[in-house]
């Protein structure tokens, strides 16, 4: 029996700007910070591969001094939106209905939200009364890929049955007024607001490609690497600058073990599909696998139109490749990193 993944899908806030428009506004956030300062912070925006970014909130009220209070209300209420939005575009293009799912997981760590996220989707789609849920709060930007990983072991052991995972990050309604550190800017350089759908199934009608594996890696003494810091201004972000190079010295570990067990190696790798951390993550992936004729131009693709949005992000990369019709036989690696430190790792066969 087999768990296959039938269809992606994203959504995203009303808000945009392109990485040009925002320069004005660091000028009033950092009115009064030095000159250096300025010039080193409008460097890493310019340089961070980034042209534009959505947002759940107006420019005006990201750089405003908006409460932890005011901005994770905004969260939950476009947070709903965006979450019912997408799964509802996955259950057109899977041509299924709402209430053929059997199991909803949704994931998020840049908001609060009690009951969360599945609860409101169960009302607002009239989802089974009967249908299972877990939401998924506090894995970060691997939690895309984890939730995949859920659902696959609830599909494996119940033939016949869908799934869906529900992504939704709003990194914007993290951003701190009063924090000038390099995690925060660089957090306000890298991130966006967006969400993700994706659906599977154990049901022998529906057809897709296959998940042949999947596993988690967990990096040991690295806790403090990344993540939030509950503050009384908000979430406050942890990013250590240390997560690309240990990222690259655990990368062989990460990668060759798990495609050895699956009797592959990256050779038989016809579509890296990697969560767009950051330029500097990218740079280290194209430089281990570039010499081996493998490219990961959809991930950098999808960190250009969108930026980093934590756990939906590698969901985009996988909408890509699906929308370009892998030949039968074909195969993926899905690949994503979070807090904890942990790597995601998922193989598909189309």
């Amino acid at each position: 029996m087999s768990v296959t993944v039938k269809a992606v899908s994203k959504a995203l806030p009303e808000f945009w700007r392109s990485t040009d428009e925002i320069l004005p506004f660091l000028d009033i956030w950092l009115k009064n910070q030095d000159d250096r300062l300025i010039r080193k912070v409008k460097k890493i925006f310019e340089s961070a591969a980034v042209d534009k970014r959505y947002s759940i909130m107006s420019p005006e009220e990201v750089f405003s001094d908006l409460s932890f209070e005011e901005r994770n209300n905004i969260y939950v209420r476009e947070g709903i939106k965006l979450g019912a939005k997408c799964l509802e575009t996955a259950l057109e293009k899977a041509n299924w209905q709402a209430q053929d799912l059997d199991y909803i997981i949704t994931v998020s760590c840049t908001g609060i939200m009690i009951p969360s996220l599945d609860a409101y989707l169960i009302n607002l789609l009239k989802l089974r009364q009967d249908i299972v849920r877990l939401p998924v709060t506090e894995m970060g930007c691997a939690a895309g890929v984890s939730g995949m990983i859920y659902a696959k072991n609830f599909l494996k052991a119940n033939p016949g049955k869908r799934a869906a995972v529900v992504a939704v990050e709003s990194p914007t309604a993290t951003f701190q007024l009063n924090d000038f550190s390099m995690a925060n800017i660089v957090s306000a350089a890298i991130f966006g607001d967006g969400a993700a759908c994706v659906l599977l199934s154990s049901n022998e009608e529906d057809s897709g490609p296959e998940i042949l594996a999947e596993e988690m890696y967990h990096f040991y003494d690295a806790e403090e690497m990344m993540g939030f810091k509950l503050t009384n201004t908000g979430l406050q972000m942890v990013l250590d600058v240390a997560v690309p190079e240990t990222i690259s010295n655990h990368f062989p570990a990460i990668i060759h073990p798990f495609l050895s067990k699956n009797g592959l190696d990256i050779n038989n790798i016809n579509h890296l599909i990697f969560h767009p951390g950051g330029k500097k993550i990218i740079q280290i992936v194209e430089e281990l696998f570039g010499q081996l004729g493998k490219n990961i131009d959809e991930t950098k693709e999808v960190l250009r139109l969108y930026g980093n949005m934590s756990s939906a992000t590698v969901l985009y990369v996988l909408e890509r490749i699906m929308d370009k019709k892998p030949i039968p036989g074909e195969k993926g690696l899905m690949l994503s990193f979070g807090p904890g430190f942990s790597a995601q790792r998922i193989l598909l066969q189309w």
